[in-house]
């Protein structure tokens, strides 16, 4: 089988998550989430809760500073460790689904990647960050928010292309229109349609 990599980014709530791993079984391929920091962790003999502490987090410019195009920025380290994972997966020819991580733009020469961005209607979202963790409206707008600034910073410190914009992804869809269900069974088909008409 030809490399696949898909990547899949996703607004706070979308269902991106449960998405990426329907994905990840139709297609049988292992999926790389908050499991790369344990991965990572054990790779480099670090403490895992140490790491997941800066897990898809922008840096902080109040505690980290730039020198000659290095930081100390635990977030950029972390981040520079994962993009680094990766790429060593991609250039030994390994197929896998990744959640996030700028994987859409890191892994971009990789002829084998299809890259996706997982939207929703903001109620839908709400109501199903409600249910996950038992939220208010209020407080699960508030998660959204933070979520999404948190996800678009991180992204749009690290590319050069737009967190969330059409422009970045091969294809965007909102899950409000089909469900987690039918949106997963409209990617799978699009993800066949693309494999088959690769030379």
């Amino acid at each position: 089988m030809k490399q696949l990599i898909i990547s899949l980014g996703r607004q706070v709530g979308s269902g991106g998550h449960k998405i990426a791993e329907a994905l990840a079984e139709r297609f049988s391929l292992p999926l790389y989430d908050k499991n790369l920091i344990a991965e990572l962790a054990a790779q480099r003999e670090l403490d895992p809760e140490t790491l997941r502490k800066y897990e898809e987090a922008p840096r902080n410019p109040y505690l980290s500073r730039s020198i000659r195009g290095l930081s100390n920025s635990a977030e950029a380290g972390l981040a520079g460790m994962q993009f680094l994972f990766l790429r060593e997966k991609a250039a030994k020819g390994d197929s896998f689904v990744i959640l996030g991580r700028c994987s859409g733009y890191i892994l971009r020469e990789f002829p084998g990647l299809i890259s996706l961005f997982i939207r929703g209607d903001l109620v839908d979202r709400v109501a199903s960050i409600q249910q996950a963790h038992h939220l208010t409206q209020d407080e699960a707008l508030e998660f959204i928010r933070k979520g999404d600034k948190r996800r678009a910073a991180y992204h749009n410190e690290h590319c050069p292309t737009q967190w969330g914009h059409g422009d970045t992804y091969d294809l965007t869809i909102n899950s409000s229109r089909l469900g987690l269900s039918g949106t997963t069974d409209f990617l799978e088909d699009y993800i066949r349609r693309r494999i088959a008409a690769e030379p």
